[in-house]
């Protein structure tokens, strides 16, 4: 009995034993495929992880590349980066447009053939209602010309694609008279037009402005000359000095206070000049605001302390002040005759040069919608083209 019992129990121990061993084991197993599958997802973890950095990175390369338009790798040759943008609308901010812009070659000599071009700048709110006499000025100058339009940035033009306006807007913001905004839709337009390496000379109009002279007088006048066509003058009344804040030393005095027309023409050197200024600048935004009307007051005295030489002191855009108050005479439909042009344009003289010319104005404001059908007729006439 007594064996019986210690076999029995023998028995349930050998029993016991040999169901615990395979429990055991796939314990184990399990363990390990668990252990397996963690360090995978981890692996899999840190390769997503460094992936998205990767890809992430290389997306916004591309897309600041895409900002910048560089050139690509098969076509990094001398005609790509000579080569105006094909399209002017872009999605730089100022900062990277105004650093763009100033891309400036040390060298002189141009390694090919470049034909200097004149860039004209159209600081507008809207459409260009004289855009028919724009047209006729253009025609049959291709090569030598370029347009910029600054318009609102809510306002879409609708010109055929024959025009020589077409898809010629840039990238605007709003603009408020007599505010800092002005001069940054000034310097924006400058920034713009000076991607196109062949722009030399720089010509800021407005939609109420006319040329009356013919494109080959308006080109050999603005390229022949040794300086640059931008008001400056010191007025010593309350609408010049009158206007100067002290805060604004030592950087501007007010022996350095000039006042002028905003609507210029300049050559290359003095337009980059314009958009890297970061010296004036703050100045200006700080301690030149309503009743001191910036646009009247920052590029010539900027211009005026940094290269005096360079400058002429007188716009080639005729205004009649004539009549008083802030805003210049506007001449509609009644106005425009061949003997209202005579006298306008007259036969003042000036410098041109170091030597006294007639021809002292190439360009006229303010003219509204109306004045179009008039100017259109005395066009070939009076203006030569």
């Amino acid at each position: 009995m007594q064996a019986r019992i210690m076999n029995g129990e023998n028995g349930k121990d050998s029993v016991s034993c040999t169901r615990t061993g395979p429990n055991k084991s796939w314990s184990f197993k399990i363990l390990y495929i668990i252990l397996i599958f963690l360090v995978l997802g981890l692996g899999v973890c840190i390769l997503s992880m460094n992936m998205i950095r990767y890809l992430g990175l290389r997306n916004m390369v591309l897309r600041e590349s895409s900002r910048l338009e560089p050139c690509h790798d098969a076509s990094n040759t001398l005609e790509c980066w000579i080569k105006p943008p094909s399209n002017l609308m872009h999605n730089m901010n100022d900062t990277e447009l105004f650093w763009r812009a100033t891309f400036a070659p040390r060298i002189q000599e141009y390694p090919y053939k470049r034909v200097p071009k004149l860039a004209f700048m159209f600081l507008t709110r809207g459409p260009l209602p004289l855009s028919p006499l724009w047209e006729r000025f253009f025609q049959g100058n291709q090569g030598l010309y370029s347009i910029y339009v600054h318009a609102l940035p809510t306002y879409r033009a609708n010109y055929s694609t024959s025009s020589v306006f077409y898809g010629r807007q840039i990238p605007s913001q709003v603009t408020e008279w007599g505010k800092m905004s002005m001069c940054d839709a000034e310097r924006r337009l400058l920034a713009n037009a000076m991607l196109d390496l062949s722009n030399e000379y720089f010509v800021l109009l407005s939609e109420a402005c006319i040329p009356t002279r013919n494109f080959t007088i308006v080109y050999r006048y603005i390229s022949k000359s040794h300086y640059n066509f931008l008001g400056s003058y010191d007025d010593r009344g309350p609408y010049g000095r009158g206007r100067y804040d002290r805060r604004m030393e030592p950087e501007v005095t007010l022996e350095q206070w000039r006042k002028g027309s905003q609507w210029f023409e300049v050559n290359r050197e003095l337009a980059v000049r314009i958009v890297e200024d970061k010296v004036y600048y703050p100045k200006f935004k700080e301690f030149c605001k309503p009743a001191c009307y910036v646009d009247e007051h920052y590029f010539p005295t900027m211009l005026t302390i940094l290269v005096p030489h360079l400058l002429a002191n007188r716009s080639l855009t005729y205004t009649d002040w004539s009549r008083g108050g802030p805003h210049p005479a506007t001449y509609g439909k009644k106005d425009v005759s061949k003997d209202f042009f005579d006298k306008i344009l007259g036969r003042r003289m000036c410098f041109y040069n170091h030597r006294l010319v007639f021809l002292c104005q190439l360009f006229a404001r303010k003219f509204a919608p109306s004045a179009l059908e008039p100017l259109l007729s005395l066009s070939s006439e009076v203006f030569g083209y």
